[in-house]
């Protein structure tokens, strides 16, 4: 089987490849290379850590109405509260403990972002490599939906959607899946179209295995490069889709704040002086794209067999 997946030559230096160095040992050393690499990795990880811990390490559950205070709506960083609890990067109108509001906010943004970009991937990438591999008026019929649906903005279809449906979690995802399927369709199609003509698809063709298994077991795996990439950076603008929607309303409900409702809870602030309940939020959210777009763009430049730097 040809490998496709291997590194290209421009992105790893002949040296490295040494005799018995895995595939995987060679792509991480032409990974870490930049200085740029070990930024972005290492700020989507401490992104990761401070989420996956937030029910930890936040000093307040701003889940949890019971917590909340009133009084203790819209402090300065530095508060102190009557109860002699220091809000260190303020409260909302609502009493909302910033610094845990925002460690809260980017758990459920990331968890957005990661599972409507791995089940639109899944969806996407079966649709676009069987539409491939089968050809003639099936292939036609599937661009021209994928044509047809990147021809709107995502956000009116995220927009109308949501519209419909209401709020929550649950729909909000559903309407990314819906909203960037065909992104990676389009991606694993070109891939496909390339491999579909290469002689180990031939002797799979030959050894007259079953179609499912050569669409799945053989071409998919082979179009993984261009979709790892595109689906990092879809992790990035799926999180920026859902800050929008739940700036305009209709996104995540207003007991489970994300990033983006919580930008918009401080929006009417902004003008007073009061800018810490939409800023803070803003540069955590700001931090995680660039974080994920940096690592996505190292990937593409180590994945690119035709990328030249």
């Amino acid at each position: 089987m040809t490998d496709v997946l291997g590194p290209p030559a421009a992105a790893i230096p002949p040296e490295r490849i040494e005799r018995g160095e895995s595939l995987a040992r060679r792509r991480a050393a032409a990974y870490f290379d930049t200085p740029l690499a070990f930024v972005g990795v290492g700020l989507l990880a401490l992104l990761l850590a401070l989420a996956l811990a937030a029910p930890w390490i936040a000093p307040q559950n701003p889940y949890d109405l019971a917590q909340l205070d009133i009084m203790d709506g819209t402090l300065a960083p530095g508060s102190q509260a009557a109860a002699g609890f220091v809000y260190r990067l303020g409260t909302d109108e609502q009493g909302r403990d910033m610094l845990s509001a925002i460690l809260y906010g980017l758990r459920i943004s990331l968890f957005v972002g990661v599972v409507s970009t791995l089940f639109a991937c899944t969806i996407g990438a079966s649709i676009g490599v069987a539409a491939a591999y089968a050809g003639g008026r099936v292939e036609n019929l599937v661009m021209r939906v994928v044509d047809l649906q990147l021809s709107f903005p995502a956000i009116l279809i995220a927009l109308v959607l949501l519209a419909v449906w209401g709020r929550g979690i649950d729909k909000v995802i559903i309407a990314l899946v819906i909203v960037q399927w065909a992104y990676y369709a389009r991606t694993v199609r070109g891939s496909a179209l390339v491999e579909r003509g290469r002689d180990y698809i031939e002797a799979a063709r030959c050894l007259a295995l079953p179609r499912s298994r050569i669409v799945f077991r053989h071409l998919l795996p082979n179009c993984l490069p261009p979709l790892i990439v595109v689906a990092t950076v879809q992790v990035a603008h799926a999180i920026a889709l859902e800050a929008t929607l739940s700036f305009l309303g209709v996104g995540v409900p207003v007991t489970e704040p994300s990033l983006g409702l919580l930008i918009k809870n401080g929006y009417d602030y902004l003008l007073s002086g009061k800018y810490w309940i939409s800023t803070y939020p803003g540069v955590a959210l700001v931090v995680a794209i660039v974080a994920i777009n940096l690592v996505g763009d190292r990937l593409r430049d180590v994945l690119n067999p035709r990328l030249n730097r």
